[in-house]
């Protein structure tokens, strides 16, 4: 298995954690909900990440098949959870606004409104990669995932 197998396993251990830990656990606001439901469908897109960087890895051909394989199964509808993941983290946006206002001065805050713009780049760039593609497009997307990954576990950790 490839390391951002482990990665994401483990910030989706952290994620879970987290929101296990809200003081009123079993009864979370809707705002938290819907973050943990987009940070879902993010994470299942960036899987793809760790299923390509797995192909390109390993020695074993077979393993390279299966993973191929999965991954065709799958792209089908990768840019549709990107752009799911996107409304939802809108939505979730837009409780957290209008339960707190606007505090951007808030590192909470200001994490998940960089981490809503880089979100919005790399929906932008994975549907632009549709019409023309190009190696800048494909790298873009790409830097924008790894900037988003750890911009969500900054999120979710402060």
């Amino acid at each position: 298995m490839n390391k951002w197998f482990y990665f994401n396993g483990m910030a989706l251990l952290v994620i879970t954690w987290k929101v296990m830990l809200y003081p009123g656990f079993p009864y979370i606001p809707v705002y938290i909900v819907f973050g943990f439901i987009g940070v879902l469908l993010i994470m299942m897109n960036w899987t793809r990440h760790a299923v390509f960087s797995t192909i390109r890895s390993s020695t074993d051909r077979q393993r390279k098949i299966k993973y191929a394989n999965y991954s065709k199964k799958i792209i089908p509808y990768h840019r549709w959870i990107g752009t799911s993941a996107l409304l939802v983290i809108i939505i979730h946006a837009s409780f957290v606004i209008s339960a707190y206002g606007y505090p951007i001065t808030h590192l909470k805050f200001s994490s998940g409104l960089i981490t809503g713009i880089v979100l919005s780049g790399m929906v932008i760039s994975g549907w632009l990669r549709l019409i023309w593609p190009s190696k800048r497009k494909r790298l873009t997307h790409l830097y924008l995932g790894l900037t988003m990954f750890f911009l969500i576990v900054t999120h979710i950790l402060l």
